[in-house]
């Protein structure tokens, strides 16, 4: 049998779990709209000078003043002055990171109705058992990613000028190399963990702080000094980072970007590979 057989097969199971049951289908692609319609507009920051004028005793500021006002500072410290596009396109990683997450919970659950010690007595490689889960988890991370840009785009976010269907295909890279890595990533801690409830305890513990330790919301330049190293080393920064250089145009090293992410995918799917192989055991 053809090693990309197995790992064909087994991926499709793991897609049926997740298009075959409509409700959790139906809830995967409502997820993503309620995060960019409540996050998307209830945090944008450009509301902030919406009055008609700004009044100070001698001194009457009319709203197109503000405006301009509102609309450099926002260049300047977002590198655009539309701060929802900026929010949208940070949502787009984040969906991404949370579909990632729920990844470990499959091998979880499998252990534990006794499909893995079934699996594990098929000539099928125990590398392919964990990829396949890994490549699931990438695939519904990029299909709710997408269910989020298709939302924003309706709720008024805007692209760069010039954009070319190259853009878009280096913003999906960017979000498969995260979500590759941090699947195998949570796959190594399901690999280890005892119950479900300790593989929810862990994604409880990382989930905000690798979302208010990235780019997410604001630049890292707007962040405190000590902080500023643990967001550069954070994958949501990286992919953060190329998905607004690309849609957006806002500045940024597509080249350091690009490359991190390759070596965050590549190194934790190589760990997760190794400890399958010594981990899982029929």
């Amino acid at each position: 049998m053809s090693p990309l057989h197995g790992l064909f097969t087994l991926l499709n199971r793991e897609l049926k779990k997740w298009y075959k049951d409509i409700v959790v289908l139906l809830l995967s692609i409502i997820q993503p709209i309620l995060w960019i319609g409540l996050f998307g507009k209830a945090m944008n920051l450009a509301n902030i000078f919406s009055g008609t004028s700004f009044n100070i005793p001698g001194l009457d500021i009319p709203k197109q003043v503000l405006d301009q006002i509102a609309q450099q500072a926002l260049a300047q410290t977002f590198g655009t002055s539309d701060y929802f596009s900026f929010l949208a396109a940070g949502m787009l990683s984040f969906i991404a990171l949370f579909t990632s997450m729920q990844s470990g919970m499959s091998i979880v659950w499998d252990r534990r109705l006794g499909v893995l010690d079934r699996l594990l007595t098929t000539p099928v490689s125990r590398a392919n058992i964990l990829m396949a889960k890994v490549f699931s988890s990438v695939i519904r991370s990029l299909v709710q990613s997408s269910i989020v840009l298709a939302i924003a785009v309706l709720l008024g976010m805007s692209f760069r000028v010039g954009i070319s269907p190259l853009d878009f295909l280096g913003s999906y890279a960017a979000l498969f190399l995260m979500s590759f890595g941090l699947s195998s990533l949570f796959m190594m801690v399901a690999i280890r963990a005892t119950t479900w409830q300790s593989q929810m305890a862990i994604m409880n513990l990382l989930n905000l702080p690798l979302l208010f330790t990235s780019n997410a919301f604001y630049p890292v330049d707007s962040m405190p000094w000590w902080l500023k190293p643990v967001a550069e080393v954070n994958p949501l920064t990286h992919s953060n980072s190329i998905i607004r250089n690309l849609l957006l145009g806002v500045p940024g090293n597509l080249a350091i970007d690009f490359i991190y992410l390759v070596v965050f995918a590549l190194i934790l799917s190589i760990i997760g590979i190794t400890l399958s192989w010594k981990y899982l055991s029929s």
